[in-house]
């Protein structure tokens, strides 16, 4: 049997084409179970700071348990036990051509952000939520300070755009939708389902004709739409639930695009709420960078000016209040969820807090020795995890920590080697 390149399968007015390409079979794989499933939840919220987090004053001298905190590492210095830092990682084939691009490749490890043909993959937090994500009502969130850039890039690697609103995403996480509004969700998810029934049927027809590997490629083609419909049949149940009740104010965005502090404490905010309520267990945060002066007493000069400073004494001076701010709202949000309490556990116990950088140094536009900082989790914590930053290992061996530490039976991803070491599950 003999089928033109340009086939559809057609119904109700919607057309498909068939599948051509091996990613369609990886896409179609189902999802292992996963091993979080009898566990308790845990959940990862992963941060980037753009133009990085000046080295002198992020990591500490020592490594090991027994070192002096660093001018960053003293805020956090009531969770001194609740987190590791970690220097000496890079991402592997990343140079400084192309430093600021390289914030797409920060979660999926692809070398050659920036440079023509690049084609990214994965992140981290999607491949968790094809694991996990069905567990929530919202499989992940990507949020940003400023834009819709962000950190989140689904499995063909196109980018998910970042949230950049707290008060879109508040309502959409806790404000209940108009009946009519709910009703018409409804009836798309309904008419959705009927129009994969009836493409499958004609899918199915064409299966008796085709050669075996077609017919392989179409089952997988097939097993894609299966999934699909079970999507469908889950966001149905959760149209159906109602949404947790917080007691709290609604946000209100801040329009000034250079208040960097104020917009990365309502995200950290949200991101506790949205935590708190099991809404979602993935999170990914892209920090703002701004070109303008942040209304914080003592800078006068744009945060990316700043981060260039080319060692000018003046410039790493307010440089160092910024980042300081900066440290202080993750020192808050480990406090939020250090006194948030879920069976037993803390939510900080439960939640990997991971900052991070695609800068080691923002002014050389350096891509090796990246700042890292892991909070929470239920790891072994309390210690300067240092790697020879001329040999370094890969960042995304860190990245197969994590997914273990979801649940996720991972070995492997991005440009892994394996798993860090000295890092340790502990308790929770």
């Amino acid at each position: 049997m003999t089928i033109p390149r340009r086939t559809f399968i057609r119904a109700t007015g919607i057309s498909l084409a068939l599948p051509w390409l091996e990613a369609f079979a990886e896409d179609a794989k189902p999802n292992r179970p996963s091993a979080s499933a009898k566990q308790p939840p845990r959940r990862i919220v992963c941060v980037c700071a753009p133009l990085g987090l000046h080295p002198d004053n992020f990591f500490p001298e020592q490594p090991g348990r027994d070192y002096a905190l660093s001018p960053y590492l003293e805020i956090l210095k009531e969770f001194r036990s609740e987190f590791t830092v970690i220097s000496g990682l890079a991402h592997a084939g990343m140079g400084s051509s192309f430093a600021h691009q390289a914030s797409a490749s920060f979660l999926t490890g692809v070398p050659g952000a920036g440079r023509p043909g690049f084609r990214n993959a994965i992140s981290l937090d999607q491949f968790a939520a094809d694991h996990i994500g069905s567990q929530t009502r919202f499989p992940s969130l990507a949020l940003s300070g400023e834009g819709s850039g962000g950190l989140s890039w689904t499995r063909t690697g196109a980018l998910i755009p970042a949230d950049n609103s707290p008060s879109k995403v508040f309502a959409r996480l806790f404000l209940e939708g108009r009946a009519d509004e709910v009703q018409g969700q409804m009836r798309r998810l309904e008419d959705g389902r009927s129009i994969l029934d009836d493409v499958r049927d004609q899918a199915k027809s064409l299966r008796s004709g085709l050669g075996s590997e077609d017919r392989d490629k179409l089952d997988e083609y097939l097993t894609s739409v299966r999934e699909l419909e079970q999507r469908m049949v889950k966001d149905e149940s959760w149209a159906k639930t109602p949404k947790p009740k917080v007691a709290v104010e609604p946000p209100k965005d801040i329009p000034n695009a250079a208040d960097l502090i104020g917009r990365t404490r309502l995200l950290f905010d949200l991101s506790h709420l949205a935590l708190q309520t099991d809404s979602t267990r993935l999170i990914t945060i892209m920090l703002a960078g701004s070109t303008f002066a942040p209304p914080i007493k003592g800078v006068t000069l744009g945060h990316h000016d700043l981060s260039h400073h080319g060692k000018d004494p003046g410039k790493l001076g307010q440089l160092k209040i910024v980042e300081e701010e900066t440290m202080k709202t993750v020192r808050d949000l480990l406090a939020k969820l250090q006194q948030s309490k879920e069976d037993g556990a803390t939510l900080l116990d439960r939640t990997t807090v991971f900052l991070g950088s695609n800068l080691g140094d923002g002014s050389s536009h350096s891509t090796s020795n990246l700042p890292v900082l892991l909070a929470g989790g239920g790891f072994k914590h309390g210690q300067h995890l240092h790697f020879d930053p001329k040999n370094p290992p890969p960042l995304c061996n860190l990245y197969v920590n994590l997914l273990q530490r979801l649940g996720i039976e991972a070995d492997k991803f991005g440009t892994s080697t394996g798993t860090l070491t000295g890092l340790e599950f502990g308790r929770a």
